[in-house]
């Protein structure tokens, strides 16, 4: 899921990265509408939100949701610039980075939240900052390794790809296409993991409150530790394979 790059990776490395971190951004999202009233998967409708409290003047509130858009935008810059300057280096490592960035910022809001928060305003409008940030250094991340074929914090283009393909599939020479039937999967996976995440995180809230976001963090921890089981048993393989194939062996 997150050693390979762009053309090298495969439909089962992007059904699985789409499926686990748009399962961990459904539960954030869905918990934060719960919580705060409020998307933090996405921003096409604090865009909306922006241009109503430009129009009506009210230039405190659209600085607020400015700087909502803005951490979003900054978190996809941050994981891209830690992609673009390490990703030749060490993938894994490059790849994780920003997840440990994902991480640390969830576990804030579910620690504060869990045993400071007096739901103040002031308090809220850094939260959702926060929680937006996080979603977008995910979306930044997953977009960039998988060539922009996988992007899990909102659903808005993918449901439109869909109804394209879904278009598309009512002709019997699309139908057999193997690339959009790749897509197909790898579309449907995100859509119904987005859509579990969400649930289970409204479940969830009812019993834990805001120590959800643990939660997530175990999800994204999964991804991690999964990614570094996977490099070592690839690596014990091809010290094998390398021991077998050395002239001394053969011998």
């Amino acid at each position: 899921m997150l050693r390979k790059f762009n053309n090298s990776r495969t439909v089962k490395d992007n059904i699985q990265l789409g499926a686990l971190t748009a399962f961990s951004a459904g539960m954030v999202n869905v918990t934060s509408v719960i919580i705060f009233f409020a998307f933090t998967s996405n921003v096409t409708g604090h865009y909306a939100i922006l241009a109503e409290e430009i129009a009506k003047g009210n230039w405190y509130e659209s600085l607020i949701v400015f700087t909502w858009i803005f951490m979003f935008f900054v978190g996809n810059f941050t994981s891209n610039l830690i992609i673009i300057n390490f990703n030749k280096t060490n993938p894994y490592a490059a790849h994780s980075a920003p997840l440990i960035i994902e991480i640390i910022c969830l576990f804030a809001v579910g620690t504060y939240g869990f045993f400071h928060y007096q739901e103040t305003l002031q308090e809220t409008e850094i939260m959702i900052g926060v929680m937006l940030f996080a979603m977008g250094i995910q979306n930044g991340l997953t977009a960039s390794i998988s060539n922009f074929s996988v992007k899990t914090t909102h659903l808005t283009g993918l449901t439109t790809d869909l109804g394209i393909l879904a278009a598309m599939f009512t002709k019997e020479k699309y139908r057999k296409n193997k690339v959009l039937i790749a897509k197909k999967q790898i579309l449907l996976s995100i859509v119904s993991a987005y859509l579990a995440g969400g649930i289970v995180a409204g479940l969830v809230y009812l019993k834990i409150g805001f120590l959800v976001f643990y939660a997530v963090c175990l999800v994204i921890i999964f991804i991690i530790l999964y990614e570094r089981y996977k490099l070592k048993v690839t690596k014990a393989l091809r010290g094998k394979r390398n021991k077998i194939n050395s002239p001394l062996f053969t011998k």
